[in-house]
């Protein structure tokens, strides 16, 4: 049996969002992060790793409850691609598929999670990387081999996934999907206006996150860095 791990970034400041952490919008009354993780553990993922940064204080006590291995970017004003890596060594060594999941898609669940999870075991031969193509544009999560995972720990610091898509396109099997739940996330307050018009899912910040001023500064506290892992050199 495969073991599949998950890196859910986490450790953006929100700036369009005035400063507040996006992951923190609740559905339902269950913040999306959480929705991300429950999904991921409905759909057989055995290990996920959360990459905090700005407002790691904030969304820490969030995760109390779940199994997950938090690790904070120290510099998460560096991007995505430094959060990735992070995430990425902080998966054990029995791993051998990575999912690199956003924590702000409010609509994806574990059927989504299934789908995507059989259609990387279905790809055409020669391929590495399996992400959704919805209407010509691509979604999240993403889906890859632990070679992949070694080969970008193993590049220039600034090489991420995007990357390694763009180095290896012969090796990325684009699945045609007609879901709009792996093309959904909330970056804006427009996001959240347009999610609520298409879908009739309102979100809402928490009580402690709804009047916060536009400008205000953004937390940030970390956690130890995560020791080196999958193949790391």
């Amino acid at each position: 049996m495969e073991r599949v791990g998950a890196v859910v970034l986490a450790a953006g400041a929100g700036a369009r969002m005035g400063n507040r952490p996006k992951c923190l919008l609740e559905l339902h009354g269950i913040p999306l992060i959480q929705r991300q993780l429950m999904a991921l553990s409905g759909a057989g993922v055995v290990e996920q790793v959360v990459v905090l940064g700005h407002h790691a204080a904030r969304i820490q006590p969030v995760l109390s409850d779940f199994p997950v291995t938090l690790v904070c970017n120290p510099d998460p004003a560096a991007g995505q691609v430094s959060s990735l890596r992070l995430g990425l060594r902080s998966l054990s060594s029995s791993v051998d598929t990575v999912l690199v999941a956003l924590a702000d898609q409010p609509l994806v669940n574990a059927q989504d999670i299934v789908e995507l999870l059989g259609a990387y075991r279905q790809r055409p031969a020669g391929t590495s990387l399996v992400r959704a193509d919805v209407d010509g544009q691509p979604g999240n999560p993403v889906v890859f081999s632990i070679h992949v995972c070694k080969e970008i720990l193993t590049s220039d610091p600034a090489f991420g996934g995007k990357q390694w898509q763009e180095a290896h396109p012969d090796q990325v099997h684009r699945w045609i999907s007609g879901n709009t739940h792996y093309r959904m996330d909330v970056d804006s307050p427009e996001d959240i206006e347009l999610l609520a018009a298409s879908t009739g899912h309102r979100l809402h910040w928490p009580k402690d996150l709804a009047f916060q001023p536009v400008n205000a500064q953004v937390e940030h506290s970390c956690l130890a860095a995560p020791q080196p892992r999958c193949g790391a050199a």
